[in-house]
């Protein structure tokens, strides 16, 4: 009983998923209501129907009282959670009891996410945030509706099996000379190669990388600065890329091209040989194929992204019209618009445009390239401008005037000439242009002629007004498709291609082995000598967004270290238990936990080092609000934007560094061993000679 909504002010739908338990429950509820002779109403009009008065309700309280709730539960004990952005209000249940309020709040921000890697910075105009996920055209809608619906559930999988996702942080194939070999290969072959050609349509490729599953095995980029995602065998090509946005591409890669875990699991005889812990593991490939045609049953063919079903056919009661509706999968040539946030020497830079090239290689291996399409510099511009009106209004709103108001390090005063010459550049002839000329033109009279009304409460309308125009003029340029006559910006098919057949050569003898050792990346049994009576661990480097855990891979198919069947689930299970009871406490204000329960005992710190590698004093951690965007990296990156940034006022001018430990220990193991345990774990999984990429 799981359902996730987003809908208007005017309890308009503009995005819905639900599992086939809650629809079948809204279209019985709502079916049996209907008069004889009539058909069944539409799902999307039932669950209108259903959440109107909380919707209304909602609205009221804000209008009324200018407070609303965030959750509530209901007598059959089904959990809600709304949360309002801006003019959208998000709503999440829960009527199984498999999710808490966290789980909840958490889909609901991670969604938000996944629509501003998607939309940019439309989302931050609700009225056109409205038209883009509500399309009037009903078949552009059922394949938008659809492509959301399956990269929630893509996320929700993802986050059920996969550590990565459990902490929100990137895991790395542990095979430092492959992965070194690798990041060459990316760098003086592949995107130079891409970058020098005549098909790239003025296309530039700026990152590249290759996942196994949800791992990354090597990750190159043309920028040349400090990194959430470097390392030290890639330092020379550091990434901007954030962290957030990797996993959100990760999550978007997934859902393309899913991994069927349950396909080629390692038998007991590959665990050891594909350790990365400890001493480096050596694996000697099958000699490749002589025949180029040998191996075209093993490249997956193009176009077969599967298509999400929506709900299992044989208990579907009515079917709303967009369900009925075919949704052809799309060109996998063609690339998606990601909106990703760049770091430059005028700082950081949200939701800017670039293309994604999903490109398969082997079922479980992808390549994904990221470009810099030639109209980025437009998008920048659109930023600086809404961020100069959205510090004027808000300086406004606050009853600030005159001269007052338009203080700060970017005015409207500086940006007023740069922003006649963006307009003029744009062109008149669209009505789009015209639409931002005609506004502009408007708030200077009244901000700048000598009849105007002046930096007052007056202007805060012409402000908003023209964030809405700038953000036309943003989807305008991202967002809207070419016409039949324009270019398509993109690299051609046949460069696509290739750089496919490249990578492939380059992995053709590791491709078996990549699929185990992203199954086996490291093991608790080098683990075990050292630290007699530890069952798992989970180290995490908030700094870099990167993390490392012994594998938990639970299938039916699958013996792992902690055995098969309801004893490894259980163990799995109390391992996610952990990380959310850290999230509490961590909320709370609280960086150390250690509890005991049942047969375990279980404990999570988190520290501050400096560059050097030393542990810096345990200082004050700020305490969050219940209602608070979640703990984590992928919806909102908490370490770096609310911890660090906290920690570091009384480390000026140092590097801080934060880390996060997780261990599992036999409950008879002595607390002080325990302790000593933890302490000396977290010194040796720094080690170069043991893990080198972290």
């Amino acid at each position: 009983m799981k359902c996730l909504l987003i809908a208007s002010e005017s309890a308009e739908v503009l995005f819905h998923w639900t599992d086939p338990e809650f629809q079948q429950n809204i279209q019985a509820q709502y079916g049996a209501s209907q008069e004889e002779g009539q058909g069944l109403p539409a799902f999307e009009d039932s669950i209108s129907t259903l959440f109107a008065p909380i919707i209304i309700s909602c609205s009221t309280m804000v209008d009324r009282l200018g407070d609303s709730y965030t959750s509530f539960t209901t007598e059959n004990n089904h959990i809600y959670v709304l949360h309002q952005f801006d003019e959208c209000l998000y709503i999440a249940v829960n009527g199984d009891g498999e999710e808490g309020e966290d789980d909840l709040r958490r889909k609901i921000y991670v969604m938000k996410k996944i629509i501003e890697v998607l939309f940019g910075m439309v989302t931050l105009s609700s009225n056109l945030l409205r038209r883009e996920l509500r399309p009037q055209d009903t078949e552009q809608r059922a394949r938008l509706w659809k492509h959301l619906q399956s990269l929630l559930e893509t996320y929700s999988h993802l986050r059920e099996n996969d550590q990565s996702f459990l902490v929100e942080a990137v895991e790395r194939l542990i095979h430092p000379t492959l992965c070194e070999q690798c990041i060459e290969f990316l760098e003086r072959r592949l995107v130079q190669q891409l970058n020098s050609s005549v098909e790239r349509a003025r296309e530039e490729v700026l990152h590249a990388f290759i996942l196994v599953h949800t791992k990354l095995l090597a990750f190159y980029s043309r920028r040349h600065m400090p990194s959430l995602c470097s390392s030290t065998h890639s330092s020379r090509n550091a990434s901007t890329l954030a962290t957030s946005d990797l996993l959100a591409l990760i999550i978007m890669a997934q859902n393309m091209y899913p991994s069927n875990t349950d396909l080629d699991d390692p038998g007991p005889e590959d665990v050891e040989s594909t350790s990365g812990s400890g001493h480096e593991s050596f694996y000697t490939p099958e000699p490749s194929p002589t025949d180029r045609d040998s191996n075209s049953s093993d490249k997956p063919e193009r176009g077969s992204t599967p298509v999400f079903e929506f709900m299992d056919p044989d208990i579907q009661m009515a079917e709303d019209s967009l369900q009925t509706l075919e949704v052809p999968p799309p060109d996998p040539s063609t690339p998606r618009r990601v909106f990703l946030e760049i770091s430059s020497k005028d700082g950081l830079y949200p939701m800017m445009p670039h293309s994604m090239y999903c490109l398969p290689l082997w079922p479980g291996i992808t390549l994904v390239l990221l470009t810099k399409i030639p109209t980025n510099n437009v998008a920048a511009s659109v930023y600086k401008y809404l961020e100069a009106f959205a510090k004027l209004e808000k300086r406004l709103s606050e009853g600030q005037e005159g001269s007052a108001a338009t203080r700060g390090t970017l005015t409207i005063h500086d940006i007023r000439s740069k922003l006649d010459k963006f307009i003029k550049a744009l062109g008149p002839s669209d009505l789009q242009s015209a639409q931002l000329q005609n506004v502009w033109t408007e708030f200077k009279n009244r901000a700048f002629a000598r009849g105007g009304t002046g930096f007052n409460k007056d202007l805060i309308p012409w402000c908003k007004n023209m964030k809405t125009q700038l953000c036309g003029i943003y989807r305008q340029c991202f967002l809207i498709d070419s016409g039949p006559g324009d270019i398509p910006q993109r690299l051609s098919p046949g460069l696509q291609e290739r750089a496919q057949t490249m990578v492939q050569e380059k992995l053709m003898d590791w491709k078996d082995f990549l699929l185990v050792k992203s199954k086996r990346n490291i093991t608790m049994v080098s683990y075990l000598e050292d630290f007699p009576g530890l069952i798992h661990f989970i180290c995490v480097d908030r700094s870099t967004g990167q993390m490392i855990a012994p594998s938990l891979n639970i299938t039916e198919r699958t013996t792992s270290e902690l055995g098969k069947g309801p004893v490894a689930q259980f163990i799995k299970s109390k391992v996610w238990s952990l990380v959310s009871t850290t999230r509490r406490f961590l909320r709370k204000g609280y960086s150390t936990v250690t509890l005991r329960d049942g047969d375990f005992y279980f404990c999570y710190f988190l520290w501050f080092e400096n560059e050097t590698g030393y542990k810096l004093e345990a200082g004050d951690i700020p305490i969050l609000p219940d209602d608070s965007a979640p703990i984590g990296m992928l919806a909102w990156d908490y370490y770096s934007r609310k911890l660090l940034r906290y920690y570091s006022k009384n480390h000026q001018g140092e590097v801080v560094k934060c880390y996060e430990l997780l261990t599992v220990h036999l409950g008879v193991i002595p607390t002080e061993i325990i302790l000593q345990h933890c302490r000396q774990l977290a010194s040796k999984l720094w080690e170069p000679s043991r893990n080198p990429l972290l």
